[in-house]
């Protein structure tokens, strides 16, 4: 069913409820026009993520590395994304099967429940709720469950997303200087050198160079380029003779 269809028949913030678990393991729920300011990235995922012999998806848990902590993911797929989250300098805080929404769908009666992937906090206080689905993968039932979140989230003022595979070049660009993501990886003075080393934008072995042997740098430029105060077009391959850094601009 179509946002438009749904708003036709009276749906808001009032015909959506939700459940979820606190930080101390209590099921809690209500309507969502009272529930929406609950601070779920400190919650418990709503639901388990399974794990049987013979599963075909690989579940798991990615360290995020703005908050040392761990957040759950069902696929290879969903891991790539929360890795993408991870890698956004403007989210600072994430959290997994965050809620269950239940709706009453119109003309059928049917009622319908869906749990989000993600619930990501921005720097600015503003929401997004991710839902991770291969283009090709998705059914009519998903469709319309997607349709409903979307117009629940807009509802309340969270902006939502339904994304799919990863741009392979920028995942395998993220997966590498995610290996660096760990604050172990910011040596001084290497650091403050770096920033001020690609002030005007240069190539990262150029760059590199300037400050000392790159071997011992180059792990300092990578956890840079993960937090962000170093940028690159990460959509192309990372290569010391091409790879034009810059120093993030405020």
């Amino acid at each position: 069913m179509s946002g438009a269809a749904l708003l036709s028949e009276g749906v808001g913030a009032a015909g959506f409820e939700l459940e979820f678990v606190t930080s101390a393991g209590v099921r809690a729920g209500g309507a969502l026009s009272v529930c929406w300011d609950v601070p779920f990235e400190r919650g418990r995922p709503v639901r388990s993520f399974p794990s049987y012999q013979g599963q075909r998806s690989c579940s798991g848990w990615w360290w995020l590395s703005g908050l040392g902590s761990h957040v759950g993911y069902e696929s290879w797929l969903e891991r790539d994304n929360l890795m993408v989250l991870d890698a956004d300098p403007d989210v600072v805080a994430v959290a997994s099967q965050p809620f269950r929404l239940s709706w009453t769908e119109s003309g059928s009666g049917r009622r319908r429940r869906h749990a989000p992937d993600y619930f990501a906090r921005c720097r600015d206080g503003t929401v997004v709720i991710v839902d991770i689905r291969a283009d090709d993968r998705i059914e009519a039932d998903d469709a319309a469950a997607f349709t409903a979140t979307e117009l629940a989230c807009r509802s309340v003022g969270w902006r939502y997303r339904r994304v799919g595979v990863v741009e392979p070049v920028l995942a395998g660009n993220l997966r590498w200087l995610a290996g660096y993501r760990h604050p172990r990886n910011r040596v001084e003075p290497h650091a403050v050198a770096l920033v001020a080393a690609f002030g005007q934008g240069c190539s990262l072995w150029e760059g590199a160079g300037s400050v000392g042997d790159p071997i011992a740098v180059l792990p300092t430029l990578y956890h840079l380029l993960w937090t962000g105060e170093l940028v690159a077009d990460l959509t192309t391959r990372l290569d010391g003779g091409t790879s034009v850094l810059a120093r993030r601009r405020a």
